[in-house]
């Protein structure tokens, strides 16, 4: 385990019943303010299509919103879905933020589309292509944010020596590969993609060349958090989560829904094989319990930042567990030497 572990916020701005787009992405803004408040170092937008109850589909607007309306947490994409983008276009839009926010903006990039293939196709009809595309497309926005593009007859101006770190997002080995070749720092989506987390870091460690970007290896690994007051009352805000996933792989998608006592109907449900295989890098609990859970994770990954998903019905119910899991981190870091040992 390693010493001063970072910790931060993957937003999806899921839209719980009741709610509204506006009101899930004022308090989208409200929860960054929070993380900022906490000691979070880094507050990313993921992006989604086709979906009503996903609200971070523009992300670099909802990057510009809230590092507009904050003052130094780090924020960006968690991420930027490339196949559905050009490359230059991305540039563009995050040379422009690099500009307005200096040294706060983070361009997270992923291989996937982040909907279904229908959307995919109705985002960008070569979308298959450009996924198989990644590493090349990857390597256009580089070169359109390097100094030594001003040459080009194709130039990003704007994006041209800006410093906007660039991280490879990956939910399978695919990504560790390259983020490992490129020197890039590699974050993985195991808040729902469990099966190859420990593989993927493995890899990405292995294989590591130093770049200019990063000396060393860098990982971040995504997670869902849900602390509260008591187990019991984390375990009941849970069963929001487990019913959002059960409905995914069941085909009956619903906006967040309000808890219920965890019973054992829902323990089943959570011991689905598919739902207990996507969420079996969830942390809930009070925050002793907690604490614990996550320094287990932390001997047995090596990362050097968690990235935290807390999806749950009550916007104060996202707030408080955001500020306690920020004292089960700031305790952790604390108390290294003894954790260690």
């Amino acid at each position: 385990m390693k010493k001063n572990i970072k910790f931060s916020v993957l937003e999806l701005a899921t839209v719980s019943q009741g709610y509204s787009f506006k009101e899930t992405l004022n308090n989208s803004l409200a929860l960054a303010r929070v993380a900022e408040d906490s000691g979070y170092e880094r507050y990313w937008f993921a992006e989604h299509h086709n979906s009503e109850i996903v609200a971070s589909s523009a992300t670099a607007v909802l990057i510009g919103y809230v590092a507009d309306n904050t003052q130094r947490i780090r924020v960006g994409s968690g991420g930027v879905m490339l196949p559905n983008h050009s490359p230059l276009i991305i540039a563009e839009q995050f040379g422009t933020l690099g500009q307005l926010y200096p040294s706060r903006i983070d361009l997270g990039l992923g291989r996937a589309a982040g909907t279904d293939s229908l959307t995919a196709q109705a985002i960008r009809s070569d979308s298959f292509e450009a996924a198989r595309a990644f590493p090349g497309e990857v390597q256009k926005i580089q070169d359109y944010f390097s100094l030594s593009n001003g040459s080009s007859k194709v130039r990003v101006a704007i994006a041209e020596g800006i410093e906007v770190p660039i991280y490879i997002l990956g939910s399978s080995t695919d990504s560790a590969h390259l983020a490992a070749k490129k020197g890039l720092p590699y974050a993985f989506a195991s808040h729902f993609a469990s099966t190859h987390l420990y593989n993927a870091l493995q890899i990405y460690e292995q294989e590591f060349q130093p770049s200019e970007f990063l000396k060393s290896p860098y990982t971040i690994a995504g997670i869902n958090v849900i602390v509260a007051d008591t187990n019991e009352e984390a375990e009941r805000k849970f069963t929001s989560l487990i019913g959002m996933f059960y409905g995914m792989i069941t085909g009956n998608m619903q906006k967040v829904q309000p808890p219920v006592e965890m019973t054992e109907e829902w323990r089943q449900i959570f011991n689905h094989p598919s739902v207990n295989q996507m969420l079996r890098f969830s942390f809930v609990g009070d925050k002793e319990s907690v604490k614990k859970q996550i320094v287990k994770f932390l001997e047995e990954t090596n990362v050097d930042e968690l990235i935290a998903v807390s999806t749950m019905y009550s916007f104060e119910d996202r707030i408080k567990s955001t500020q306690l899991f920020a004292e089960v981190m700031k305790e952790i870091n604390m108390n290294f030497t003894h954790f260690k040992l």
